[in-house]
């Protein structure tokens, strides 16, 4: 059986693979199935002529001594059928493989970037299939958003979690739930970002729900938060949006703790911040009564997602608490407290 080696070399220059790499490729995977007939001699091995595309079985032989003799050409019966079916499916699987090797190494580059794509029905009902064009991208469970819904034919933004080969080829790993999503949907919006002129300095997320995320600027007279709000909030409306209607809190960042919890209990109004333990990291915050229940929020959530953007450890306190005020016993009359120390029946 012979190879095209013109036909060859064209396919391996156009798929950027070395001749004698995929040579190697064929001639071993030949000699792996040369091996397995039951007519093989031991040590053989196949060959290409790298001049007539003619693909051989060398077997080497040795004298009683176990000294190298002469090489001769076996040829079983049947077997060049097997060639061509070997070598048919050996180039098809390095095409393959070379091929999904360079989608890994271009969508490598979007890892930690957000990628749009349009949903698409799967085989498994807990998974979101992304059709990004070359391949195809997956929302685990994990990564998915509770009670977003993910129709087929929708467009939708996804954060590149992971790329890498799997068994089955390329496999992408997408998020809707990851806070750096958000991040990236501004990055998309909001110019001065890209510019480095406004930086997100943390960002905390519960999928779905709520985020905050802490800001500042690098050049004078530049107002952060008016930077990510945009001319009648159409900035973050977009990206809140993009996300179902996910509310979106933006505060100042502030190198001094205080301030900085005290920006992180947004949209709460704070009365006083005072660090307690800076080791520990422990801040005690007073509010307006009326804005107590704001500043912890529903479920503890404006608080939790507070502490989580600063890191510190929030205890927050109303103003002016209200004293628990103790209902008074009521006090038996003195007539029956008389007829009960008598042993008389009050009744």
């Amino acid at each position: 059986m012979s190879v095209d080696v013109e036909a060859l070399i064209n396919l391996t220059i156009e798929r950027q693979i070395p001749l004698e790499k995929m040579i190697s490729f064929i001639e071993n995977a030949v000699t792996e199935g040369y091996r397995e007939i039951p007519e093989a001699k031991p040590q053989g091995r196949a060959v290409l002529n790298r001049d007539t595309g003619e693909i051989a079985i060398h077997v080497p032989l040795f004298d009683d001594a176990g000294v190298y003799t002469e090489t001769i050409t076996d040829e079983p019966e049947g077997f060049d059928r097997v060639i061509q079916s070997i070598v048919r499916k050996e180039i098809k699987q390095r095409m393959r493989a070379q091929n999904d090797a360079g989608i890994v190494e271009e969508f490598s580059a979007n890892v930690g970037d957000v990628i749009t794509g349009m949903i698409q029905q799967g085989r498994d009902p807990s998974i979101v299939y992304v059709d990004l064009g070359k391949v195809e991208g997956k929302i685990p469970p994990t990564e998915q958003v509770a009670g977003e819904v993910y129709k087929h034919g929708d467009r939708i933004k996804c954060f590149v979690v992971e790329v890498k080969q799997g068994l089955k080829g390329p496999e992408v790993v997408l998020s809707r739930s990851h806070p750096l999503l958000v991040k990236q949907l501004f990055m998309l919006e909001v110019p001065e970002l890209k510019d480095r002129i406004v930086e997100i300095v943390g960002i905390a997320r519960e999928a779905g729900a709520r985020t905050k995320i802490s800001v500042r600027s690098h050049r004078a007279g530049v107002s952060p938060k008016g930077a990510l709000i945009g001319a009648s909030g159409a900035r973050s409306k977009a990206v809140s949006d993009e996300l179902n209607g996910e509310k979106i809190d933006i505060v100042d960042f502030s190198e001094n703790p205080a301030v900085y919890v005290a920006n992180a209990l947004a949209p709460a109004r704070v009365s006083s911040c005072e660090v307690v333990d800076l080791e520990s990291k422990s801040a005690k915050v007073v509010v307006p009564d009326y804005q107590l229940s704001l500043a912890i929020g529903k479920d503890g959530q404006n608080a939790r997602l507070a502490a989580r953007l600063t890191g510190w450890r929030i205890d927050i306190h109303p103003d002016n608490p209200v004293e628990r005020i103790l209902k008074p016993k009521p006090e038996p009359e003195i007539g029956a407290e008389q007829s009960l120390a008598e042993g008389e029946n009050p009744a």
